[in-house]
């Protein structure tokens, strides 16, 4: 992979869904089965040979930067820092945007997934692509969805329980049926995501989030759905799903 693709983790976060655990340290650093959560990503991005990793931080961020040159991980770690003003999720890769100079796609991670995609094989097939962006993403139950057309193109977002639709065309800015109707397919998205290097640099550098920024995008570009099938994906962003990844985890390892 050398430099073709950065790797960036999302470690920004204030971490509230897993309360007492973030209260002295951000959620990068909760523990999973006795190793950190950053220090779970870095090393797998590391194994699947992502060179250069960038990683903004907020919450406590100084302890991640601590972390990291403790650790001396064999990679090229850039902090992009936020402890002035979180970024967000869309802000934030704006913001880190001058650090991909150099290589020709990006690949976000958000620091709370833990899986077993093989991000090193979609990474060079999305390389020989001519897309803009793959959202990867899971035919899983969710109240937040992503919705595509036929030919993978992202064309909306909804919230279920809500009813909220947010669609790439602006003329469905009043629909509010099922996308069932509409014949679009409904996707989870995974937190995982491929895009061409220089895809956000035109967007002002604030808070924001990353899907509106993508629903932008998609009037004009490719962002396409890449469905992943993984033996195990956990979003760990509550209690309740670390114990589950953690049982997981040490089940594997027998």
């Amino acid at each position: 992979m050398n430099n073709d693709i950065v790797a960036m983790i999302l470690a920004a976060g204030l971490g509230t869904r897993l309360k007492e655990l973030t209260h002295d340290k951000p959620k990068a650093l909760v523990e999973l089965n006795g190793k950190p959560l950053l220090q779970h990503c870095i090393e797998n991005l590391i194994t699947q040979g992502f060179s250069r990793i960038v990683i903004n931080v907020h919450h406590f961020g100084e302890q991640i930067i601590d972390f990291v040159m403790r650790q001396r991980f064999d990679a090229y770690i850039q902090i992009s820092d936020e402890r002035d003003q979180l970024m967000d999720t869309g802000g934030g890769i704006v913001k880190a945007t001058p650090l991909f100079k150099g290589s020709k796609a990006v690949l976000v991670h958000n620091v709370d997934i833990i899986s077993d995609v093989n991000l090193s094989d979609i990474g060079r097939q999305f390389l020989d692509t001519n897309d803009d962006a793959w959202l990867l993403t899971q035919n899983r139950e969710t109240n937040r969805k992503l919705l595509f057309d036929d030919e993978s193109q992202l064309v909306g977002w909804m919230n279920k329980a809500e009813k909220r639709f947010k669609w790439v065309d602006e003329s469905m800015s009043g629909v509010s049926t099922g996308p069932t109707t509409l014949n679009f397919n409904e996707m989870a998205f995974s937190g995982l995501h491929f895009f061409r290097s220089d895809l956000f640099a035109s967007f002002e550098c604030k808070p924001q989030s990353v899907i509106d920024l993508y629903l932008t995008l998609a009037k004009t570009n490719r962002i396409i759905s890449k469905p992943i099938q993984p033996a195990f994906w956990f979003d760990l962003g509550k209690p309740e799903q670390l114990t589950l990844a953690e049982n997981h985890l040490t089940h594997l390892a027998k």
